[in-house]
């Protein structure tokens, strides 16, 4: 099968090299502007992996011909982060085949939804299969042009949905080629919500925010920054979640016990189970606040949460002091500058009944 990844980052190198070492004839794009790690991929004709992927694997075209990438490809995962998901489906509009199933990797709130407005689609439109994974099957990260070292590998639960989710089953046949771990989610709320990034990521940042201006991040996130007060305001903000997911009619799992499931921790607390995580081990901290685990988490994430608890009539105090505090922190009301909220995602129209429908 051809496979098309848009996308050259830490992600799209890993689940290009997967499936391409599956045997699977595999092309790669990303914008001019991102060109060292393509380059590199076209310059040898593979990427290489280390640690749990290990060798080389071919790569049919990397480059930023998107028709040339896009030429034959049956499955088009499209791997990013929130801020990429607009300018991706831009990129794709006019371009949609409907023998080909699109997926965005991972979610990072509402991705599906930001990427069919972003073709031009209605959100229930059901001609092409549009979806996406609640999260990335890895833990990568790159460590050269070319180069993709990954740590650790979902082993189980990785949720995906369609939108509409009647067009999931189609969605779950393309990924489970090379994911069988693949699990049909009820829709894309549940993939959305059930991102753990914004459980996590804030509150780490937040309660270690002095140890990282002090050292420029020089300990290990999760071992070192996961304190009883960090793994207390993480469980305080997932119940929130849960809550929220309850109200709408979908179950989500408490982000230590997915990770159980997953092989990234080895019991389902938010105190060791993530500052003895395996999965987290080695995680290093960033450098500064101004990082992705606030300036995308917060204003993608939890704001998205934040205001479609309200709309449900779910309390989320917890959600909303970290709003606030991030943006005390970064100087930057996170709230005002809220990038996906319910009523530029369409949902503020809907019924309770018909967002539980999508």
């Amino acid at each position: 099968m051809r496979v098309a990844i848009m996308g050259s980052g830490n992600g799209g190198t890993a689940a290009a090299f997967e499936w391409a070492q599956a045997g699977h004839e595999v092309s790669m794009w990303d914008f001019e502007r991102f060109d060292a790690n393509i380059a590199a991929i076209a310059a040898s004709g593979h990427i290489e992996g280390r640690v749990k992927f290990e060798g080389t694997a071919p790569i049919r075209y990397a480059g930023h011909d998107l028709d040339r990438a896009l030429d034959g490809a049956r499955l088009v995962l499209v791997v990013g982060p929130a801020y990429a998901h607009e300018a991706m489906g831009e990129a794709l509009r006019g371009r949609l085949s409907r023998d080909t199933v699109y997926c965005v990797l991972p979610s990072s709130c509402n991705g599906a939804v930001v990427l069919k407005q972003a073709l031009g689609l209605d959100l229930m439109d059901d001609t092409y299969v549009v979806g996406e994974t609640h999260t990335l099957p890895y833990g990568c990260r790159l460590v050269e042009p070319g180069v993709v070292r990954v740590t650790t590998r979902v082993l189980d639960a990785l949720f995906a949905a369609a939108l509409p989710s009647s067009r999931t089953p189609e969605l779950l046949a393309a990924l489970q080629v090379v994911w069988p771990q693949a699990e049909a989610a009820k829709n894309v709320l549940q993939t959305t919500l059930q991102n753990g990034n914004p459980v996590l990521h804030p509150a780490i940042m937040l309660l270690n925010a002095g140890r990282i201006e002090n050292t420029g991040g020089d300990f290990l996130f999760y071992t070192d920054g996961v304190t009883t007060a960090a793994a207390r305001l993480m469980e305080a903000i997932d119940r929130e979640r849960q809550e929220l997911g309850r109200v709408l009619g979908i179950d989500i799992v408490p982000d230590p016990e997915l990770g159980l499931r997953q092989g990234y921790v080895s019991e389902s607390t938010y105190l060791k189970g993530y500052n003895e995580g395996i999965g987290f081990a080695t995680s290093r901290a960033p450098s500064s606040l101004d990082f992705r685990y606030l300036t995308e988490d917060v204003p993608y994430g939890l704001v998205f949460m934040s205001e479609l608890a309200r709309q449900c009539g779910v309390a989320t105090p917890a959600i909303d002091t970290v709003i606030s505090l991030a943006s005390i922190v970064l100087d930057t009301d996170f709230r005002a500058a809220g990038k996906r909220l319910p009523r530029d995602l369409g949902f503020v129209e809907l019924t309770l009944e018909q967002v539980r429908g999508l």
